[in-house]
């Protein structure tokens, strides 16, 4: 699938697993200090993860991911966030 204008690159992963790998319109996500969102163009930022879900929004559904612990990377139109 192209990723338009609208979308950025978000890849969730654990050791030996991809959980996600594709365009989404947004993520929510259980931040240490508080839950926040990454929109498409966002600033770079590197932040650790607290339990709770990533819900993800893309152009066809809305997924929702159990986590634990993890950090996130944004940087450009890519978000990684490994578990």
């Amino acid at each position: 699938m192209a990723e338009h204008s609208n979308t950025f690159h978000l890849v969730i992963a654990s050791v030996g697993e991809t959980i996600f790998d594709g365009a989404a319109i947004s993520a929510t996500i259980p931040g240490d200090a508080g839950e926040f969102t990454i929109l498409p163009s966002h600033e770079p930022l590197v932040t650790t993860l607290k339990k709770g879900f990533i819900t993800v929004k893309t152009v066809q559904d809305t997924k929702k991911f159990d986590v634990e612990s993890g950090v996130l990377e944004c940087s450009g139109s890519r978000v990684v966030i490994l578990l």
